[in-house]
């Protein structure tokens, strides 16, 4: 693609064109509330959540055309809007930790907000210095960001706004079979799992899925080599780790299933986290050395471009004083809130060393975090990103400091829920600086303005965090989460919160069983190894290795369908690329995935009302006693006519 600059079509910003104007952050805004309802949803059943800013795009350009003299660059502000707040939503891989322990019965609104906002707000400024880096004086390949460039610069073209249509059409149909298909399950007219448990020699083993279009959506858009990955990850889990840890504790038991199941919760599942953070690490090892050159780099070009006037428009980002400034001042409403955070705690004596310690860490560590996460989006793309493995490093990283300081002073329970609060606010730094440099990177390909674009990621950012607390109150309050006081059978896994909270606990002296993570860091060890020599060896082959670790860890209802998924989107694009316009072909399949998760997550949106608001586990049943094995039938049936008439609806858009 290269430097718009050089070669692109794109008309240039600096041209007076609109680009940053209140109808295209009024859509945007629109557009984040439900994709950022949707990914919290997605992220807190299976650990999760799925880029948005091509989904945006295509919604953006479909609104847009409708009024008179939109732009791309227009198009691209609503993108980036968007883009940033579903991303921030990832902020659910900790804040829900501070519920489970505890510490939090819901989520206060403000706290939450600042918490969000303030994370945020850093991971663009911080990203902003590495764009001349690692955008602009780098060979990344920004795979996302390219995409959505595509998108947008198609849907300027003659024929645009058809595909924009069609793009739409394929997305509101995906979304209603998915969100219909849920209402039977919630109905209990049509079957929403299927679980069964076997003996294995002395132990046992089962096997279940969740009927989930929006599982198969995740599968298409992650790709073949993440599900296979899962799919291994899966088969040690439930072939290997769960038969021998059950051998002898289920014998007699009359109900083999629920006999199972919580010794994959209390055992398995701690062995899969030590087989992701030990991926996490090595990701970072490997990237550390191309991050400390962009930062060097970033840092020089900051310096020799210090006065921006003789630069052009595309060129000119929001200036490096200023954002010195936004950054130093976020300290003190940060300080603030940590301070607050303490309150009446026991360890309010304490509060002043433990916020220092802590504003310096989020200062140190939150612009390691930002040059990984970028580099790292750049890399393979910000929805493959191993995030929730860079939330694991830098909980763990705050406790053994924060243990370190006060831990034989400290209240143990206090020190827990502080650290996933300090660390919240770096995770949100994490989140955005994985997304902004690949929305910017998009920016750089369509003639946009870099100080305009990264305005429109702040504004995001606040979009996010407004929406975020009460949409987390619903489904807590609603459905709960495992492991926390008072979580029902319907509880939401929460995963990566559930592994966060239960890795610090460990550091602080907790019940956790360091043999079982030692067995994990050993088999995530050799799928590292695997991945290694296949990379090597083979051109197309590889075994991501937080992937593998993902798929141990997440309960097989939630994992089994992302492979056949991924299956499913492989034999896509294979068909796809054999068609007049590949790319247009495939962006459709995109789009459908898309629609299949965004209608079932809003469902379990406004589901989680529903139970809230009516006070029981199943206020929708309908169906009589005796009607699950019709159930079973009918869902199985329903689920594979729709994911059938949905690929062939896909093929048959790409085709007009």
């Amino acid at each position: 693609m290269g430097n718009p600059q050089k070669g692109s079509t794109a008309p240039s910003a600096g041209l007076g064109v609109k680009e940053l104007t209140v109808r295209g952050v009024v859509i945007g805004g629109i557009i984040t509330l439900v994709f950022t309802a949707a990914n919290i949803y997605l992220g807190l059943k299976v650990g999760l959540t799925f880029a948005t800013s091509i989904p945006a795009a295509v919604i953006s350009m479909a609104i847009l055309r409708h009024f008179q003299g939109h732009t791309i660059q227009e198009n691209n502000i609503v993108q980036t809007i968007a883009s940033a707040a579903g991303c921030l939503s990832a902020i659910i891989f900790v804040l829900p930790g501070l519920v489970i322990v505890g510490h939090w019965h819901g989520f206060p609104y403000w706290e939450t907000v600042a918490l969000c906002a303030l994370g945020g707000i850093l991971g663009v400024t911080y990203s902003i210095p590495l764009r001349r880096a690692l955008v602009i004086g780098s060979d990344l390949p920004y795979p996302e960001g390219v995409a959505a460039a595509e998108v947008l610069k198609v849907g300027e073209e003659a024929d645009g706004a058809e595909e924009g249509k069609r793009g739409l059409k394929l997305i509101s149909w995906g979304a209603v079979s998915s969100a219909a298909f849920s209402l039977l399950a919630s109905l209990k007219v049509a079957a929403g799992s299927v679980a069964a448990a076997f003996r294995v020699g002395p132990g046992a083993s089962m096997v279940s899925t969740s009927l989930s279009l929006a599982l198969i959506g995740v599968g298409h858009l992650v790709g073949l080599s993440v599900g296979i990955a899962m799919l291994v990850g899966m088969l040690v889990s439930y072939g290997v780790l769960l038969p021998t840890f059950s051998a002898g504790k289920v014998d007699g038991a009359a109900d083999l299933l629920s006999a199972v199941s919580p010794i994959f919760g209390s055992d398995v599942r701690f062995v899969g986290a030590g087989a992701i953070a030990v991926a996490a690490i090595w990701t970072l090892i490997r990237v550390i050395g191309p991050i400390v050159k962009g930062i060097r780099d970033s840092l020089a070009a900051s310096r020799k471009h210090s006065v921006e006037g003789d630069l052009p428009l595309t060129e000119r980002d929001i200036p490096f004083k200023t954002v010195v400034l936004i950054t130093l001042g976020s300290m003190l409403p940060i300080a603030a809130l940590l301070y607050a955070f303490l309150g009446d705690t026991a360890m309010a004596q304490h509060a002043f060393g433990l916020v220092a310690i802590s504003i310096i860490y989020v200062l140190l560590v939150g612009l390691a975090v930002a040059s990984v996460c970028g580099y790292m989006a750049g890399l393979i793309g910000a929805s493959n990103s191993p995030i929730s493995g860079v939330g694991i490093l830098v909980a763990i990283t705050t406790a053994l400091l924060i243990k370190a300081v006060f831990g034989d002073a400290g209240e143990p329970s206090t020190l827990v829920a502080y650290t996933l609060f300090t660390a919240g606010v770096v995770f949100g730094i994490g989140t955005i600086s994985n997304d902004n440099l690949q929305d910017l990177k998009t920016g750089q390909l369509v003639g946009a303005t870099p100080w305009k674009q990264q305005v429109a990621l702040i504004i995001g950012v606040v979009f996010g965090a407004l929406v975020i607390p009460p949409v987390l109150d619903l489904m807590s309050n609603a459905f709960g989460f495992v492991g926390a006081p008072g979580a029902g059978e319907n509880a939401l896994a929460a995963p990566q919160a559930s592994l966060i909270t239960s890795l610090i606990l460990g550091v602080f002296g907790g019940s956790i069983n360091w043999g079982l993570l030692g067995l994990g860091v050993a088999i995530g060890t050799v799928a590292i190894v695997i991945d290694e020599v296949l990379k090597k060896t083979t051109a197309k082959y590889s075994l991501p290795p937080i992937a593998v670790g993902m798929g141990m860890y997440l309960p097989i209802a939630l994992t089994i369908m992302i492979p056949i998924g991924a299956a499913l989107g492989r034999l896509y694009d294979r068909w796809a690329a054999k068609q007049a316009d590949p790319e247009r072909s495939k962006r459709m399949g995109t789009l459908m995935a898309t629609g299949l998760i965004v209608g079932e997550s809003l469902w379990g949106v406004v589901y989680a009302g529903i139970v809230g608001a009516a006070g029981v586990d199943e206020p929708l049943a309908i169906a009589p006693a005796g009607f699950e094995g019709i159930a079973t039938l009918i869902g199985l049936a329903l689920f594979i006519a729709i994911v059938g008439f949905m690929y062939r609806y896909a093929r048959r858009k790409s085709q007009e």
